[in-house]
């Protein structure tokens, strides 16, 4: 099982970091990596290695792996749209991407000597950025939309055209606004999904009916909505290394 434990987010940082969670693996299971809008900023942790800091980009659907025990990560999630401003470049390219955290970040290395103080760690991971400039604001109030509203009504309601809205949100969050909307629906059933009926929850996060959730569920996650909250998913990729993996072949074994 993946045992996680959330930390608490200072005040002054929740503009920043939606989450700090410190997991890790203590048996053999399958470990979900659920799709994201935001970018990750995950410190892994292993016996006798040095610490490995990697940015997580976006990812689009769900992947799936053979955990073991050992390992552990401390995983800040950034609020989707900062990313941009925190590393000083487009979140597109790290779409589904994992990367050491040096290829983006020149202060990488500074940052090297403060993973075992998470809490010191996070503060100097923001420490002297400014306030988000207009596209960022921008993003983060398209985003509060984007649940409800299609990217026309929400350019409309913003004062902007579609175009201009759609380019400031690929480079701030890294996906299309279509795009976030459906893995944001996605997440909300997952949230609730092992405790709740689903066909409450389609209609809440936004779906047409019942089968358009499960539709939209299976292309994201890659299993029904049963076979996830049945916990019967099979992992669908091989970890090769800390900043690779691999899918699995119909039929390959994964040990």
């Amino acid at each position: 099982m993946l045992k996680e434990r959330a930390l608490e987010v200072a005040p002054d940082l929740r503009g920043w970091i939606s989450d700090i969670i410190m997991s890790e693996a203590t048996a053999d299971a399958v470990v979900v990596h659920k799709p994201d809008h935001s970018t990750t900023l995950t410190v892994r942790f292993a016996p006798g290695e040095k610490p490995q800091l990697m940015v997580r980009g976006p990812r689009t659907r769900a992947l799936y792996y053979r955990g073991a025990p050992g390992p552990s990560c401390l995983q800040v999630r950034l609020r989707p749209g900062t990313g941009k401003a925190l590393f000083g470049r487009s979140m597109r390219d790290l779409v589904d991407e994992v990367v050491p955290l040096s290829d983006v970040w020149h202060s990488a290395g500074q940052m090297a000597d403060l993973v075992d103080d998470p809490g010191t760690f996070v503060e100097a991971l923001v420490a002297g950025l400014p306030d988000r400039d207009a596209d960022g604001d921008l993003v983060m109030r398209a985003m509060d939309m984007l649940s409800t509203s299609d990217i026309k009504t929400s350019a409309k309601r913003l004062h902007v055209s579609e175009r201009h809205l759609r380019n400031v949100f690929v480079d701030g969050v890294g996906m299309p606004p279509k795009r976030f909307a459906r893995i944001a629906r996605v997440r909300a059933v997952i949230e609730h999904g092992a405790t709740r009926p689903l066909s409450e929850l389609a209609q809440e996060a936004g779906f047409y009916d019942h089968s358009h959730m499960t539709a939209e569920f299976r292309a994201i996650m890659g299993v029904a909505p049963t076979v996830f909250f049945g916990g019967r998913a099979s992992p669908n990729v091989r970890c090769v290394g800390p900043f690779k993996s691999v899918e699995l072949t119909a039929g390959e074994a994964v040990t």
